[in-house]
């Protein structure tokens, strides 16, 4: 009897190819974006965006190896219908929240172009690692026609490895509710190290060959709940001599804030300030970006400094 998962959903693994000197990942989410999504009254434009983008978050995150390390992929704009948008990665944790002209959205089709949303905009990613106080970021314009596509500008020019990203995003049929599902491919070829990289990687044929394979995976494949993660790989790269799995990371919704945070944050604040922040009745009211929760704070609740 069959006793097998007939989703998967909200999980990511990574995997090798030693004769091609390529690592991978792949991740998708299901109910995490149901969660996130359903905190905001988001337009479905942006609703498919930020589904992409913390795909992206998943994959690009999940590979940090300290559990306390964080992944920020931030995206703004001079000029464009989407100002900001933010998505974080924490331990298997996913957030994310975007700011956006509705009116001049609404002046768009269903499935607008990355030009069309961001206009003249950057994508910065920032990857801190406390154990080690490491902190590296990149930015790139976003001026290409995919978010995976820039992530791909990243990788080259900030640490000079060619990749390849595809995200995509449907509804399900049965459930009306989104998923979305994202394949990365690096190359990693021994010997070459520093500028090098890049010149020389590029045209490898290795790559070459991984890339063209990759390339042929769909949104039907990334998103559809049924096909497990490892069966993708396998659909990809049966034909290698190995291909190695990783252990997976699963994936849930996660939002930091809570009172006793936002109290902390505000007690840096000088008390003028807070005053001056507070209502008539002496409340301080927070509103989260990331999950819409109002934290009202009472003046009161700040000891006063020890004399």
């Amino acid at each position: 009897m069959n006793t097998a998962p007939t989703t998967d959903l909200d999980r990511a693994i990574g995997f090798t190819i030693p004769g091609r000197h390529t690592r991978g990942r792949v991740a998708r989410l299901g109910p995490v974006l149901d969660e996130i999504l359903s905190a905001h009254a988001y337009p479905e434009q942006i609703e498919r965006l930020l589904a992409e983008a913390l795909t992206l978050t998943a994959l690009l995150g999940s590979t940090l190896k300290d559990a306390q390390g964080q992944l920020t992929l931030q995206a703004q704009t001079k000029g464009g219908i989407v100002s900001l948008m933010v998505c974080d990665y924490k331990n298997g944790e996913l957030r994310g929240y975007v700011q956006f002209d509705a009116l001049r959205l609404s002046q768009l089709g269903k499935k607008p172009s990355l030009f069309a949303l961001f206009n003249k905009g950057y994508l910065a990613i920032t990857f801190d690692q406390p154990l080690t106080n490491e902190r590296y970021q990149g930015i790139v314009p976003l001026d290409t026609g995919s978010l995976g596509e820039a992530a791909q500008g990243y990788f080259l020019q900030s640490e000079q490895i060619p990749s390849l990203v595809r995200l995509g995003a449907q509804r399900d049929k049965a459930s009306g509710k989104w998923i979305a599902g994202g394949l990365f491919l690096q190359h990693l070829p021994e010997g070459e190290a520093g500028r090098e990289r890049l010149h020389t990687r590029l045209d490898h044929p290795e790559w070459q060959h991984v890339e063209a394979m990759g390339a042929t995976m769909g949104v039907d494949e990334l998103a559809d709940p049924a096909l497990p993660l490892e069966t993708l790989v396998w659909r990809l790269f049966n034909e290698e001599e190995e291909v190695r799995v990783l252990a997976g990371t699963e994936l849930s919704r996660g939002c930091r804030c809570d009172a006793a945070y936002i109290t902390q944050v505000l007690s840096k604040f000088p008390e003028s300030e807070r005053a001056d922040m507070a209502d008539e009745e002496g409340v301080i009211s927070v509103d989260c970006s990331f999950c819409s929760k109002k934290f009202p704070v009472k003046l009161a609740d700040f000891v006063p400094p020890a004399l």
